[in-house]
This record gives C-alpha cells, structure tokens and sequence, in this order.
C-alpha cells in the first residue's frame, strides 16, 4: 500500500507503538515517509512492530522503555534525536488498563495509571519542547480518549488520567502557540485493539456476563454501528503530524463514530 509523502523527512517518536493505535500511527506514518521510533515495554512486540514497518522503506528504530521513568523519557528523546539527527513529531500512545470500581482501586493501581498514562505523557513533552523551541517547530499528538471526555463506571483512574491529559494538552498548547509548536489530542472511541479485548473480559468479569454481551452493549452506543480501526486513527494523526493542522493547536479531537457530540 502506497500513499503519498505528507511527513517526508519528517520524524516521530511514538510511545506505545509497537500495537494498537500506536503502531497503526506509526504504519500511517512510514506510508507517509517519516522516519520512526518506536517506544514500549515488551521487546518481542517491539521486534514484530519494527519487522511490520521495514518494507514501508522509513528507517525505524525500537526502544525499550517505560514512561513513568523521568529520566528514562529524557533518555529516550535524546537517543531519537542523536540517532536522526532530529524529532519534529512527538505521539503520546503509551497506556495502561485497570479497571476496578472506584472503591476497589488500590493506592498503588491508581497511581501507577497516572503515572504511565499521565505523568509519562508530561515527561516527555518535557524532554521534547527544548528541541522544538529551539527549531521553531513541533508538532505534539496525544491520544486521549472518550474517557477524557466523560464519565464512565470502574474506571475512574484511566478517566482521570485521559481528562488530565485533555488538560494538560491545552495549557501547553496555549503556552507554545507562538513558537511553531502545535500540541493536539485525539480522543478514541471504541477501537479494535487488544485493550478492547482486555475491556471486554474484565468488564465481563465486574458485571457478571460475559465478554461478549459486553461488545453487544458497546457497539449499540456507537452510532455507526461498529468498532473503529487503528487505521482510522493513524488517518487522523497523519493530519496532525502534517502541515496541513498548522492553523490547530490545543484541541481534543473526538474519533469515536458518533458516540459523543461535546
């Protein structure tokens, strides 16, 4: 599959890339001709990703890693920009799933979601803006979700977490608008990933039904009548990670087939 080369020369750094919506991105990314890093925790899926992404002809790069180490993320954007020479775009994909009911969270499982899903996001936006000040140029994506738009029953740290990184997205956004640094989110509705399988099951689980009674009450709150795919999101980010989104910054992006309309 050939499309054209909106990101030539360009490069990503994706957290979270090596599945899901992640490595959709970076699929839609290499199609586009930027070249990638890749970021997760598990190297065997990182190895597939990458074997994935070669014959699309970017160079692409694997690292291990996990955000919620600081310095690991800071460690991480400076090997990026040693090894191309430069990072123009920035995704925020990596996350973690617990769902419990509110006061069945532990301490440590509501903690440990912020700090992959929030914090980790914080770092390494952290570690990029010096680079793109420094270019007059960046373009950060965050992958938020539905959840950052509303409430939702046993999940209150992912929501807490998604809501703060709609936050966080707009403030930095508001405070970078005039260096050349746009700063988005897009926010996924129901997406055919192995998070969704994991939702599925464990929701299946806390209600006493099972997984597949769960997808039946998923789909019938999607107005469009089905799951999305990751390709969808990577349409979307392409858009964001081109020039084309120059004029946008500070927006949280709902791609969710007409769940929500807020």
């Amino acid at each position: 599959m050939r499309r054209g080369k909106r990101l030539k020369e360009r490069t990503a750094l994706i957290t979270g890339g090596n599945g899901g919506i992640g490595l959709g991105i970076a699929e839609a990314f290499a199609l586009e001709g930027a070249g990638v890093m890749i970021a997760g925790t598990n190297l065997q899926k990182l190895d597939r990703a990458k074997a994935t992404l070669v014959p699309h002809g970017q160079r692409v790069e694997i690292a291990q890693v996990d955000v919620s180490d600081r310095g690991a993320c800071f460690d991480l954007v400076s090997r990026t920009i040693e090894i191309f020479g430069q990072l123009d775009i920035l995704v925020n994909g990596a996350a973690i799933y617990i769902p419990r009911a509110f006061t069945d969270y532990t301490p440590e499982e509501f903690s440990r979601t912020l700090e992959v899903n929030l914090h980790g996001p914080f770092h390494l936006m952290q570690a990029v803006m010096p680079h793109m000040i420094e270019r007059g140029y960046g373009k950060i994506i965050n992958i938020a979700s539905t959840a950052g738009k509303w409430a939702s029953k046993n999940q209150c740290a992912y929501n807490v977490a998604k809501h703060g990184m709609v936050g966080m997205t707009r403030c930095a956004a508001l405070e970078h608008a005039g260096q050349g640094i746009s700063i988005n989110a897009i926010c996924p509705g129901l997406v055919q990933t192995d998070l969704v399988d994991q939702f599925e099951k464990e929701h299946a689980a806390l209600n006493n039904t099972t997984p597949d009674v769960i997808r039946t009450e998923l789909i019938k709150r999607v107005p469009m009548g089905h799951y999305l795919n990751v390709a969808d999101c990577g349409h979307l980010a392409v858009y964001l990670a081109s020039s084309e989104s120059n004029a946008m910054t500070g927006q949280s992006i709902l791609l969710d087939g007409g769940m929500l309309f807020i």
